[in-house]
């Protein structure tokens, strides 16, 4: 029930911001870097159980091995048996398994490769028909996020969509988007790929001051499970 009303009372954010009218779009952010504005690096990603993961041995392929985290946070391998993985990023995982395999192995290099992700989510909301939560199983851009979502309304800002992305502090990183672009073909690279816990805000009216929005109803009403730490210095 709780979690049903924390969804709700973001809906009626969300839709009370859009009807909002404000002057001025902000700058878009200059320090984004290649990786932020496409697929997450893998120290971003942190396992969980039920994530499917691809093992690699570079110089011992007969120990490769595709395996998902159990609900105890565990992995099976051979030889090394029950390693924890859920809580470690990708490399941290693998730089584990190298420690692990180098009483084994002469040149135990390993790379971790998630496959499938478990209980991700990603959240549409503003301008859509639909909006809301839906699961991240593989890789997902902002149009697809919004065709899952129903599409969007006749008074939705193509032009001026928010992508708020979580940081490996936890805090939020606002990725304005110009999806028009992308649907022109002028520029693809403006349909991101979605991290998890990524939030997609369809505008109806310019938001004058992204920082305010992200403080106000970001860290107010985006349900707990898409853990956002607001610094509120950070906004001032």
């Amino acid at each position: 029930m709780i979690r049903c009303f924390g969804t709700v009372a973001l809906l009626v954010a969300l839709l009370a911001l859009g009807a909002c009218s404000v002057a001025e779009y902000p700058t878009p952010p200059q320090n984004l870097t290649p990786d932020q504005r496409e697929h997450p690096p893998d120290w971003e990603y942190i396992l969980q159980a039920g994530d499917e993961l691809d093992i690699k041995f570079y110089y011992s392929p007969e120990l490769n091995e595709r395996v998902t985290v159990r609900p105890d946070g565990r992995i099976s391998l051979q030889l090394v048996r029950d390693v924890q993985a859920a809580g470690l990023t990708p490399i941290q995982l693998a730089n584990t398994l190298r420690e692990k395999y180098a009483v084994q192995l002469s040149e135990p290099e390993v790379a971790v490769i998630v496959r499938t992700f478990s209980a991700q989510r990603v959240y549409v909301g503003g301008e859509v028909e639909r909006p809301g939560e839906m699961a991240l199983v593989g890789p997902l851009t902002v149009l697809q996020a919004v065709s899952r979502a129903s599409g969007f309304k006749d008074s939705a800002r193509l032009a001026e969509v928010l992508v708020i992305r979580r940081n490996v502090d936890r805090t939020p990183l606002v990725i304005p988007v110009n999806i028009e672009d992308a649907i022109s073909g002028e520029d693809l690279n403006q349909d991101l790929t979605l991290m998890p816990y990524d939030v997609v805000f369809v505008p109806r009216s310019v938001i004058a001051n992204v920082n305010k929005w992200v403080k106000q109803y970001v860290a107010n009403n985006i349900p707990f499970s898409f853990g956002f730490r607001i610094d509120v210095d950070t906004f001032r």
